[in-house]
């Protein structure tokens, strides 16, 4: 079958700092030459800032193709060039060297309000999206209701969309993307910003959109969504394809990169750890309650999830977040570490620090768990998420289950205390 997507030896450099002569947008062009006063200001006369001139790949030598009808995922961390690969195909930014060639029209919803004039009302945009796809206005306003049923926006369609929450804008652009007919459709993690019902319901459009045989690529970190929707998926690590095809055995991959064992993950090189220029992630662990690092636990017991880290920059002021989620790809919860009462809002040194999340026995049912977390500074102002570090399953024990085998459903299970009184009855009655 042809391809309708063929990506040969793709390639795309960015130069570091504000001396940035790979710039991909008017926006990024009219802005550069407003801050250079100022950069000018910053860093002395005839003086270059700290790390210009220097360049990295957010893509190297990246080939694929992709048939009609098939939907792909593509996952990696933070900064594997994912969005990247994305914005070159959607033709935002051009690479630095090899080629794409697409054949059909094409959608995308890289960012909240992508294609969105922010003075246009939700109507007017949907006009200006679909001829932009190079569709008829009538063809538009034939599909015009059924895009305003699916982004649940009928009493805000005439209001302009500067004036929408982020919810709001995701709504409607997937639903003008998804209705008006592209031959493919290319959609970045955008979607999380939706709540979960809408998440769903934008899973079930991709699914049916591709039965009519439009093709989809997307790129998302709900690797439930990615194994059960996609036909295929790509793997990317610091900008190059480490692998491709069946996505039960590349989301496996992926999940096991960088692992010990399925409790403990470690980054052994700094320079190529996860994180910002603020800080870097080192490790993460499960430990039970004798100090072991596992990942076979019983419900009743305690555990604890110790995220490590290296400050690079003193006086930020760090903290942790753990994220954790049922296999359903349900989020069971999430704990910040902002009530650690030592180091919490303090200025920290340089150096390596550990947050420790403690979990008590008795609190989340039997089953397997994957663990996400979160590494922030300076007031949630500066963060880094690094999903799927590692993975625990609980057992349930004989005690707790008592006399009782069936399912226990629910996303926790705490042990609570219970009292039971007869009200009425020979009990209640004294001789």
């Amino acid at each position: 079958m042809t391809a309708i997507i063929r990506v040969e030896d793709l390639s795309k450099q960015y130069r570091l700092g504000a001396d940035n002569t790979y710039r991909d947008t008017l926006r990024e062009v009219l802005t550069d030459a407003l801050r250079a006063p100022f950069r000018r200001a910053h860093n002395g006369k005839g003086s270059r800032p700290a790390g210009a001139g220097e360049t990295f790949w957010a893509l190297k030598d990246v080939s694929f193709e992709v048939a009609p009808g098939e939907i792909v995922g593509i996952v990696g961390r933070n900064g594997a060039g994912k969005s990247t690969l994305l914005k070159v195909l959607s033709r935002i930014t051009q690479p630095t060297k090899g080629r794409v060639q697409i054949y059909g029209t094409s959608a995308s919803l890289l960012e909240v309000g992508t294609g969105f004039h922010p003075e246009l009302t939700g109507r007017e945009n949907i006009f200006l999206n679909g001829a932009m796809l190079g569709m008829k206005r009538a063809e538009i306003a034939r599909k015009f209701d059924e895009i305003v049923a699916f982004a649940e926006l009928d009493k805000f369609i005439d209001t302009p969309v500067k004036r929408y929450s982020s919810g709001m804008y995701v709504r409607l652009a997937f639903a003008v993307a998804a209705h008006l007919e592209p031959d493919i459709l290319i959609i970045d993690e955008v979607l999380a910003v939706g709540d979960a019902a809408f998440q769903k319901k934008c899973l079930g459009k991709i699914s049916a959109v591709a039965l009519q045989g439009r093709t989809v690529l997307f790129v998302s970190h709900n690797m439930v969504a990615v194994k059960s929707l996609c036909t295929r998926a790509i793997l990317l690590q610091i900008g190059s394809v480490v692998e491709e095809g069946d996505p039960a055995r590349v989301v496996n991959h992926y999940l096991g990169a960088g692992r010990v064992s399925r409790a403990e993950t470690i980054w052994a090189d700094p320079m190529h750890a996860p994180g910002t220029p603020a800080f870097r992630l080192r490790s993460v662990r499960i430990r039970n309650d004798a100090g072991e690092v596992t990942s076979e636990l019983s419900t009743h017991e305690s555990f604890r999830v110790e995220v490590e880290y290296e400050n690079l920059s003193a006086g930020s002021a760090l903290g942790a977040t753990v994220l954790l989620y049922n296999s359903d790809g349900v989020h069971v919860l999430s704990s910040l570490s902002n009530r650690e009462a030592h180091w919490h809002g303090r200025a920290f040194p340089k150096g390596l620090f550990r947050s420790t999340c403690h979990f008590p026995g008795n609190l989340l049912p039997e089953g397997r768990f994957d663990v996400s977390v979160l590494v922030w500074a300076n007031n949630y102002s500066i963060s880094h998420r690094e999903d799927y570090v590692v993975e625990f399953e609980l057992h349930e024990s004989i005690d707790a289950r008592a006399d009782y085998f069936g399912d226990w459903s629910g996303v926790v299970r705490p042990l609570l205390d219970w009292e039971t009184q007869c009200l009425e009855g020979p009990e209640t009655h004294s001789d």
